[in-house]
């Protein structure tokens, strides 16, 4: 994988701060316009930045395994968010294409996005307080 560009941490970013504001509209409007300009290539990088901001710094060596209490009777959207963040965890690139791809075929990358954005806000919510 090459490094992700700087528009796509921009972008991140501004993800974030729509999500910060409870504007999921805009959230979906920033991946629609990532989309529109840099392909699903784009929304890939973008989530990567999202889920690096909701790991932090990922100590290295080994396999990680990350304990998400009742994925398996979540929705899509949230079992999508927990396997996409663990296998940014574990620098499993051929996971995380996997999962953008059967997203797409599905037609659900759009609720998987919004729902990753809405992790990563709550992650950064719960550290603070």
């Amino acid at each position: 994988m090459t490094e992700v560009p700087q528009t796509a941490f921009d972008d991140a970013a501004q993800v974030l701060q729509c999500a910060l504001s409870g504007d999921s509209e805009a959230v979906a409007d920033t991946f629609d316009a990532v989309v529109h300009r840099d392909g699903v290539v784009g929304a890939w990088d973008v989530a990567w930045c999202l889920a690096a901001t909701m790991v932090g710094q990922v100590p290295g060596g080994g396999a990680w395994t990350l304990e998400f209490p009742g994925i398996d009777d979540a929705r899509y959207d949230k079992r999508w968010v927990a396997r996409f963040v663990s296998a940014y965890v574990n620098g499993d690139f051929p996971t995380g294409e996997a999962l953008f791809g059967a997203a797409i075929a599905d037609g659900t990358l759009p609720d998987c996005l919004l729902a990753l954005a809405g992790s990563t806000v709550a992650t950064l919510r719960h550290r603070a307080a």
